[in-house]
């Protein structure tokens, strides 16, 4: 692929990565990924970010097409992390810039990357300008947004935000810009990327919203370090919006069902659950751990304002998987849901107990006490469970309603 003008004289000069179907090594990324960079030609010639060090010769290919990479003046790092940072110290050695600028956790963390001994990096703080000909560069730390370091850059004569990784995805697509795809998978990317990487941080990218906003800058295009670029004025309301709507976390009228099980006694549980639900006028959706990624469990939580989580006793605890996903999930920190526990167990029944504990921790309501029974479950059982699942819903349309109210 060339490199794209996305502005007069401002180019992508990023990698697409088809074959990384695990980002991070924490989440699924089924549709690859881009390490999206960006060169801006002025009076100073500046790069924006790097790419993952096995794109190197991809990015300097690029590069090249647009300007000889040994006449960049300036390297802009809005992020340290690898895959933006990766080529960073091959192509300090080859361009020698005059100046390397980053935010003040920046600066720690390239210092804890690379050996920087040597390196022109210059501190830029939230307020600071650059000035690099007829462009001004104007500079927004954003941090934990999603790594201390992250910072904004915007260019105002172009109206361009260059957003590291806030507002991305992980799409691996031959085009680059997001109106040139189908929009439901665009929010269903957006989705899967902000509830797996930024939702810890939901505070402050209310916050960081809240600033750009305050500020009143001008943004007609958003070119964030992951996926496709927003270039028009609808596409970057669509997408302050959409982040403003996960941040808020409004509790929604649907419930996750997320179980293991062994010999298919807790499924039967959930399967019961979930007809309660329906009858109770709630939409719910099963997910067995053996089939879905925890990845996949925080992608449909998003869309969930109740979570049932299920497992047999083993050991005296829970199945492996439901205890990888439960640790995963309390990491991502989700608010405003209810929650509930579930599970068979054959002599000691430990699980329902263990689960139970842990959503409560992550501080989700509990409506119901913990529901168990001993190996196979029998059919008064289940119509038991199909009762729980009614009260759950009901639970859940009037947590709705109430928040409903409150936000007017």
């Amino acid at each position: 692929m060339q490199p794209l003008e996305i502005k007069k004289d401002i180019y992508w000069v990023g990698a697409v990565d088809f074959g990384s179907m695990d980002f991070h090594g924490y989440s699924l990324s089924p549709k690859g990924s881009t390490y999206n960079s960006y060169l801006v030609k002025d009076e100073k010639i500046v790069l924006f970010d790097t790419v993952k060090h096995d794109f190197l010769s991809t990015m300097l290919a690029r590069l090249s097409l647009v300007t000889n990479p040994e006449s960049i003046d300036y390297f802009v790092i809005n992020h340290v992390e690898l895959d933006h940072s990766g080529c960073l110290p091959q192509l300090v050695k080859m361009c020698k810039p005059e100046k390397i600028f980053c935010s003040p956790m920046g600066l720690k963390a390239m210092q804890a990357h690379f050996d920087t001994t040597g390196w022109p990096i210059e501190v830029k703080k939230t307020g600071d300008t650059l000035c690099i000909g007829k462009r001004t560069i104007h500079f927004l730390e954003t941090r934990m947004l999603h790594w201390p370091d992250s910072m904004f850059s915007y260019i105002d004569t172009d109206k361009l935000l260059i957003s590291n990784d806030a507002f991305g995805q992980n799409i691996a697509s031959t085009v680059r810009y997001s109106d040139e795809v189908d929009p439901a998978m665009l929010e269903f990317a957006m989705r899967e990327y902000y509830h797996n990487i930024v939702l810890p941080y939901s505070q402050q990218v209310l916050k960081v919203l809240d600033h750009v906003t305050a500020l009143k800058l001008e943004i007609d295009m958003i070119a964030p370090d992951h996926g496709l670029i927003f270039r028009t004025k609808e596409q970057v309301n669509m997408v302050l919006e959409t982040y403003r709507k996960y941040a808020l976390q409004q509790t929604q009228n649907k419930a996750l069902i997320v179980f293991d099980t062994m010999w298919h006694s807790t499924e039967k549980m959930a399967y019961a659950l979930s007809e309660g639900l329906r009858l109770a006028g709630v939409e719910s959706h099963i997910m067995d751990l053996k089939q879905h990624h925890h990845s996949t469990v925080m992608t449909e939580l998003s869309r969930c304002g109740l979570v049932i989580v299920g497992s047999p006793t083993h050991n005296n605890g829970i199945m492996p998987n439901v205890a990888r996903m439960l640790t995963y999930m309390k990491g991502l920190r989700p608010q405003n849901r209810l929650g509930a526990a579930f599970g068979s167990y054959g002599w000691s029944g430990e699980s329902v107990n263990v689960i139970h504990e842990r959503l409560s921790q992550m501080g989700m309501e509990m409506p119901l006490p913990a529901l168990k029974t001993q190996y196979v479950p029998k059919e008064a059982f289940l119509k038991q469970c199909e009762e729980a699942g009614k009260t759950l819903g009901e639970a859940l349309q009037v947590k709705v309603a109430a928040e409903a109210k409150r936000l007017g």
